[in-house]
């Protein structure tokens, strides 16, 4: 199996309890169970740091800021963009994004940031940047650019658009840097 794929097994659990800490902590209820920290959230980013395993693990989590589906209406998960660093793997600024639904075997999804087009592999609800030679390129026009668009396609056939909001996610990442150098 994937590292990949195992890694974002471990870091959906971790944004679920992200997502829980920031939304308790705007209703001013702290979340004993939380399992990742929040380091602060700048603009639709926000950098949170966790030690599943023991292991230092530290990333830059979004939502979309609109999302569609064709057709119209079909149900799926709430998806999420991720940049990740993980220490301990020599792993820095890894982008994945969570569509989901499983996506259809074999068909790649796309990220567009700016004028540039990336392709991403797909497993499960899964996606990564392909070539992953393309990674540090494509984080440093997230840095730069107002929005991420992800295009992708269920095993069902349904087409989904999601966009992004880049505003903040150079803080968010120069927190995560900073916490895990």
């Amino acid at each position: 199996m994937n590292s990949r794929f195992l890694f974002r097994t471990s870091i959906v659990t971790l944004a679920a309890a992200a997502v829980a800490t920031a939304a308790a902590a705007q209703t001013k209820k702290p979340d004993p169970t939380a399992q990742a920290v929040l380091l602060g959230q700048f603009g639709d980013w926000g950098a949170y740091r966790a030690s599943p395993g023991g292991k230092k693990v530290c990333f830059a989590l979004s939502k979309p800021t609109s999302a569609t589906t064709d057709p119209a209406g079909r149900p799926r998960d709430a998806s999420y963009a991720f940049v990740s660093t993980r220490p301990s793997e020599k792993v820095k600024n890894e982008v994945s994004v969570i569509v989901g639904y499983p996506q259809k075997p074999g068909h790649d999804a796309s990220a567009a940031v700016g004028t540039a087009n990336y392709v991403l592999y797909t497993q499960n609800d899964g996606a990564w940047v392909k070539n992953a030679a393309e990674e540090a390129q494509m984080v440093t026009a997230m840095r730069k650019a107002a929005q991420l668009v992800v295009k992708s396609e269920s095993g069902r056939g349904t087409k989904t658009t999601d966009t992004y909001s880049l505003k903040g996610i150079a803080e968010a990442l120069d927190k995560v840097a900073e916490e895990c150098k």
